[in-house]
């Protein structure tokens, strides 16, 4: 669409839709579908199509943008590159070599998430966040270029489709990666402000599920869409008590004796050793073993579970279903992780002592040593957890 850049226009401007000034040449102002408008020139140098961002709608007005896309055309006619000088200006060589968001992600997943000797526990994940929901909506673009609404816009998309938890998830991770590369780099100013997180409350209030929210979601469970190995994956949550990324994790090379879950320190929270007993009702949900793989997976073992979002949709779709049918009103917002809330809940109520408790889910306890043996108070976590399972099987039965 062409026509004189003004207010007017830029205001009248739909979601998604641009204007190519028609006195200028090249200057350009585009409305996001975040609905960001921004101000640009496009021009050719060394035969490629190049664009020299001239700012924000708001900060600056149609005025300034038009002086400054002049400015920037009368360059272009001396035969100049605009954007080439602005990046050269940018020395030394160290910053120029991580110009694009994917060579920020890489140094910043080499030198601190991988960082050898202190590797992250949360290494998989943060590069898994990455690679499919950062790099291919924003990998290729100079981090120098890159504007607020580039991150509202891959906001939005990760929100539409994965959920509002995986967008501020996303964010968090890109926010950490962006504020450690302005640390070595005083050029660089990270696009992203407060604000931009997509959950209205992100300091939810902790949930431990009531007994017939129990019944319901145990129900609701069977008739859930989910890939196959889901509601096993969501009860064993509830009868091991341990961690979403723990459980999903799980490998039948960490089965010890059969019947004992030795979950590594490499990827246990308090960086250690974590052994969790297992009772029958946890052995059959696990299904037939075999000799090595992912025990939660819908690709053969080869890959862990990973469809977090759109799982729990389904199944938070089959219990309002339920509940509806059944009378009751809607259930109060809950997360996976109220489940091993609601565990350490249940052992209480059945009876386990408040310090077995805690070594069940794995808190380490004031003043014991952080070194012990792995079979230390095996037989009393083994016996909580079957107080555990004994209970939540009363529950379930109930009607």
């Amino acid at each position: 669409m062409q026509g004189k850049i003004t207010k007017a226009s830029v205001d009248a401007l739909a979601h998604g839709e641009f204007l190519a000034d028609t006195e200028v040449k090249g200057f350009v102002v585009r409305r996001l579908p975040s609905g960001v408008v921004t101000y640009g020139l496009r021009y050719r140098a060394g035969g490629k199509q190049r664009w020299l961002a001239l700012g924000i709608h708001g900060r600056i007005t149609p005025a300034k943008a038009r002086r400054l896309a002049k400015k920037g055309a009368g360059a272009v006619a001396d035969e100049r590159d605009p954007v080439g000088e602005r990046e050269a200006e940018r020395e030394p060589a160290e910053v120029n070599k991580a110009s694009t968001v994917d060579r920020l992600l890489d140094d910043f997943v080499k030198l601190y998430v991988r960082k050898e000797g202190e590797e992250l526990r949360t290494a998989e994940e943060i590069e898994r966040t990455f690679d499919k929901y950062v790099r291919p909506r924003i990998g290729t673009k100079s981090i120098y270029e890159i504007r607020r609404g580039d991150i509202v816009h891959m906001l939005d998309e990760i929100e539409t489709r994965h959920g509002s938890v995986m967008a501020d998830r996303t964010l968090g991770r890109l926010r950490k990666a962006m504020n450690w590369w302005a640390t070595r780099d005083e050029q660089f100013v990270p696009p992203i402000v407060i604000g931009m997180t997509r959950t209205k409350n992100s300091k939810r209030a902790r949930r431990v599920l009531s007994d017939q929210e129990i019944r319901d979601l145990w129900r609701a469970l069977a008739a859930a869409e989910a890939p196959g190995c889901y509601p096993s994956f969501v009860r064993a949550l509830l009868l091991t008590a341990q961690r979403r990324s723990e459980v999903a994790g799980m490998r039948w090379e960490e089965m010890e004796d059969g019947n004992t879950w030795v979950i590594p320190k490499e990827r246990y929270k308090t960086d250690l050793e974590h052994l969790v007993p297992l009772t029958d009702v946890v052995l059959q949900l696990l299904g037939q073993p075999r000799k090595g793989g992912f025990i939660f997976t819908s690709t053969d073992g080869k890959k862990p579970f990973s469809g977090f979002s759109k799982a729990k949709s389904g199944l938070d779709e089959a219990i309002a279903k339920l509940r509806k049918d059944a009378g009751r009103p809607p259930m109060a917002p809950w997360v996976l992780h109220d489940l091993r809330r609601t565990a350490r809940s249940l052992m209480s109520r059945a009876g386990v002592s408040p310090d077995i408790g805690e070594r069940v889910i794995g808190h380490v306890i004031p003043g014991v040593r952080a070194v012990h043996d792995r079979h230390e108070y095996a037989a009393e976590k083994r016996d909580a957890l079957e107080r555990l399972a004994g209970l939540i099987g009363e529950i379930v039965l109930r009607h």
